[in-house]
């Protein structure tokens, strides 16, 4: 307090000392100066001081003078007139809160407003988001459309508790838009109320209380449109802050408002076909030949009517069945039948027959169709009747939705199915419909609390007529909703009012409380009075027109809706087998495969959690970097966790859940959230087989993009998802290769096609190639190798390794080592020496023996050829030299004569005599005799 009073006193002396100084200055008028008051004190205290306009052009401004109490403050409609320092009332033409301000304007960006773009690129990219702020647009500020963070900010300092308020129009969920406030602690509001919801079809009111003392409040928008086409901005108008303690003048009521007595708080709306100018008291009406709608400033020129600015509807139908034509202009009225060349409205009253009731109802003596169509209902006067079909009308703007919604209390689930998981189609929901556009017209389809997150298909421009089909397999949908928008382009104009949209049908199966357009049989089973007509049991189908059920072949699920006939029965696909309630086909993570004449083995269950992954990084034309992130849930039990895609831009925040799902992904520094996920969908609801095989019921596994790398087989999941979309006719399908490969010990190791960067080529077929050690088969005997050592001290090793390279995971162990005696290489040595030596000795001693015996027979072959000469020459039977039988061999040895060496190898030749027998010199007794002489 003190030092507030002295920097008061600084600032009187200051003043005096400058007025002393320029005494040659005129004094100050009134219209010099405006007054002001100074901060208050810690007693509430404060001084109303005069401000010059304009510094040094004026002298002999007022003295300061004690000001209200600090919690003095006017009512709505009123002003606080500083001269006085009482509350006025507002003139007419004019408005105010009291103790708020409002801005409804927004020619220019109003003073105290910032707004500033940032890139949220995280360091990746340089953007440039100088330019990517808030631009007003005369009754409303528009937010950013490109992928930069902008923020609208404004700070107020409140007297006492109070709010703030505004109108929004958030149409498209490519864009992030929150709302927060930071008071003087820089404490923000609670996250989940930041979160805006999605415009439905008007502009969305929002308001939030505001503690007293200083706040800042922020508006903040991201585009995360990834899409040729750029988000849809943001716009705001309205917006109202209560809390200051006064607001010192009145604002004049904008063109097209108006406020005709003292003292107003807000301005009204002209009516259609008038205007008002700023500060108006009052509307004028618009010239015959013009036109205006409600709250417009000017009135336009009314152009010639046409075919397209009337309408028809039907009377009641008669007792007759006869039903009159009944011509309208559409209203507010925008054209001119008088001018040269408009066309003239036509005359009602024509007859003509009854349109047919729909599908379930009947025509009761009231000559109207029962029961009434309860849950139907049209948000807005976009939507006609016509007998046929139902048709968008032309509405004040051309870039307004035209919403036509059906609510549905729920679906009968049948008590077969009860317990499913909500994996059955519950419904199915068919329309045909039109659309004629000369614009960017786009007719929109949505499923469930009617919000635009929860867009289902679209269509762009002319279509012709056709049909469209959507299953419906959760009992949270409860409504469906059709918009049509002739021009994404804001504007107030009707330059498209001849497009238009037609729905010629909508039929919806399996609502509670709705009606039959045809009668099934009831299962014969369904005996009990309060069970109602209930399908067959599990695994049954029933026989066309009897009521009895008949088993379906093991492994095999029942459509959906009531079973008839045995083609009801779908056989699950290779390696694949029926849950409880045969509603979907599941895997439990193992695989039996025969391959080149080996079973091989595989457990694929540490792959069977929820496993997430992205693609490589890619950008926007403006650098905007976004990863497609992928979630998959292989295969396992019925009541495992599934894959699961969020979206996080929007206050839905709706959640996809299968076997495979993609979200697009956006590193960010939004407040609050490192990267903002978008656009979730389905790959995969249903798994259908299991197999080697590169293509699997018309789905083909690209195995061009995935060169074989090994012997051993890949093995390729097959998913399919039936929610089916403008691109995807069929619905979506995708394929997950598990290759062996041990050198990869992460368990998310999951590559895309090399062409195919993002998973797919045509946005409807998905393909991966995942990598891990576990897609390996299990191991078996046959991929151990036995490694024998050598014997060391009588000790030998046996130890057991695998085949290299190695191509399987778990399985059996390998067996421990073996150790065993064995003999050494020195024992094995000598006992060879040994035997070695004893056989030559051996075999030395039957050479001699053989060589003595082949002299002996020498000898005797002799002995027979002389015996044989002795006949002839007759020799004396006393010197014959034959061995007489008994004789002993032993005596017939020859003792040679001692001679020279060369003369015992002359008597060793042989000298054939002229018989031509050899002579051989014998040594007889006679002749021993002699030679002894």
């Amino acid at each position: 307090m003190f030092l507030s009073h002295v920097l008061f006193t600084a600032v009187i002396f200051l003043l005096h000392l400058l007025l002393t100084e320029a005494t040659e200055l005129p004094s100050c008028k009134e219209s010099d100066y405006h007054f002001e008051y100074t901060d208050c004190d810690v007693l509430g205290s404060r001084w109303r001081v005069a401000i010059p306009n304009k510094p040094e052009t004026c002298t002999g401004l007022p003295d300061p003078v004690k000001g209200t109490h600090c919690t003095f403050s006017c009512n709505d409609g009123e002003f606080l007139d500083m001269r006085t320092q009482e509350c006025q009332k507002c003139v007419a033409g004019t408005y105010s809160l009291g103790t708020g301000v409002a801005f409804d304007e927004w020619d220019t960006l109003p003073t105290g407003f910032i707004s500033h773009g940032i890139s949220i690129n995280s360091g990746y990219t340089h953007t440039n988001c100088s330019n990517s702020t808030w631009i007003p647009k005369g009754d409303y500020i528009a937010s950013n459309t490109d992928e930069c963070t902008s923020t609208l900010s404004y700070a107020v300092s409140l007297k006492k508790p109070g709010s703030v308020s505004f109108q929004y129009f958030y149409p498209d969920n490519h864009m992030f838009f929150e709302f927060y406030v930071q008071n003087d602690q820089c404490q923000s509001t609670e996250s989940q109320s930041r979160w805006m919801k999605i415009s439905e079809s008007d502009w969305d009111y929002h308001y939030v209380q505001l503690s007293s003392g200083n706040n800042v409040l922020y508006w903040r928008t991201t585009g995360f449109s990834l899409a040729a086409n750029t988000a849809k901005p943001v716009l705001l108008k309205n917006i109202a802050i209560s809390g200051v303690s006064y607001t010192s003048e009145c604002f004049h009521c904008k063109p097209g408002t108006y406020s005709d007595k003292p003292g107003a708080a807000r301005c009204i709306p002209c009516s259609a076909n008038s205007y008002s100018n700023k500060g108006a008291t009052a509307c004028q009406p618009c010239e015959a030949d013009k036109y205006s709608g409600i709250g417009s400033g000017t009135c336009l020129q009314r152009l010639p009517c046409k075919t397209t600015d009337y309408f028809y509807t039907h009377t009641p139908c008669d007792s007759s069945g006869q039903t009159q034509l009944m011509y309208k202009w559409i209203e507010p009225k925008i054209c001119s039948e008088t001018v040269e060349g408009a066309v003239q409205l036509p005359a009602s009253g024509e007859m003509m027959a009854c349109p047919p009731c729909n599908p379930g109802f009947f025509s009761s003596n009231t000559s109207t169709c029962e029961p009434c169509p309860h849950g139907f209902y049209s948000n807005g006067t976009g939507w006609e009747v016509a007998g046929e079909y139902i048709y968008t009308t032309p509405s004040n703007q051309d870039s307004d939705y035209m919403m036509l919604t059906l609510t549905v209390p729920g679906y009968s689930l049948p008590h077969s199915l009860s317990e499913d998981n909500g994996r059955v189609q519950l419904s199915r929901i068919t329309f045909v419909f039109e659309t004629k556009c000369t614009a960017d017209c786009k007719l929109y389809f949505l499923a469930g609390q009617n919000e635009w997150s929860n867009i289902v298909e679209s269509w762009s421009g002319t279509m012709g007529k056709q049909s469209y089909s959507y299953l419906i397999k959760s009992n949270n949908t409860i409504s469906f909703t059709w918009g049509f928008q002739r021009t994404g382009i804001f504007s107030t104009k009707n330059e498209y009012s001849s497009d238009y949209a037609k729905i010629y049908s909508v039929h919806l199966t399996n609502v509670i409380g709705g009606v039959a357009s045809e009668c099934r049989q009831c299962a014969l089973a369904a005996v009990d009075s309060d069970s109602g007509c209930v399908p067959c049991p599990p695994g049954h189908y029933m026989l066309n027109g009897t009521g009895v059920c008949k088993s379906c072949p093991s492994n095999t699920i029942i459509r959906p809706e009531q079973p008839i006939g045995k083609q009801a029965c779908i056989p699950c696909g290779p390696n694949t087998y029926s849950n409880e309630g045969r509603s979907a086909c599941m895997s439990d993570c193992t695989l039996a495969l025969h391959h080149e004449g080996e079973m091989l083995n595989y457990d694929f269950s540490p792959l069977a959690n929820v496993t997430g992954f992205q693609s490589s990084p890619r950008f926007t034309s403006k650098g905007l970097q976004y990863f497609h992130h992928f979630s998959v849930a292989l295969c396992g039990t019925e009541n495992r966790a599934l894959a699961s895609c969020l979206e996080n831009v929007t206050e839905s925040k709706r959640d996809v859940k299968g076997y495979i799902c993609q979200a697009t992904v956006v590193p960010s520094e939004v407040r609050g959230q490192s990267v903002v996920s978008s656009q979730p969908f389905s790959i995969g609801e249903s798994l259908i087989g299991v197999t080697t095989d590169f293509k699997f019921d018309d789905i083909s596994s690209l195995d061009g993009n995935f060169p074989v790398e090994s012997e051993l087989p890949d093995v390729i999941f097959y998913y399919r998802s039936r929610e089916t979309t403008q691109a995807c006719k069929n619905g979506r399908s995708a394929s997950i290769r598990l290759r062996c490969d041990p050198t990869v010990t992460l368990k998310n190791h999951v590559s895309l096609p090399s062409n195919c960067s993002e998973g797919t080529c045509d946005g409807c077929s998905f393909h991966f190639l995942w990598r891990s050690q576990y897609a390996c088969p299990l191991c078996s005997e046959r991929n151990i190798k036995e490694i024998v050592s050598a014997c060391i001290q009588g000790i030998q090793r046996t130890t057991y390794v695998w085949q290299q390279p190695l191509r399987c995971t778990g399985g059996v162990s390998l067996p421990p080592q073996k150790i065993s005696a064995c003999v050494t290489l020195d024992f094995w040595l000598k006992c060879g020496v040994s035997i070695g030596t004893v056989a030559a000795i051996l075999l030395i001693t039957i050479s001699c023996y053989f060589w003595k015996r082949t002299r002996k027979l020498q000898y005797k072959y002799s002995k027979l050829m002389m015996t044989a000469g002795d006949k002839e020459c007759e020799l004396p039977a006393a010197d014959s030299c034959a061995i007489m039988e008994g004789e002993d061999a032993e005596d017939d040895l020859i003792y040679l004569s001692k001679k020279s060496f060369f003369t015992k190898i002359k008597s060793f030749s042989r000298e054939r005599t002229s018989d031509g027998f050899d002579s051989v010199p014998l040594k007889s007794s006679a002749a021993l005799e002699m030679e002894m002489n």
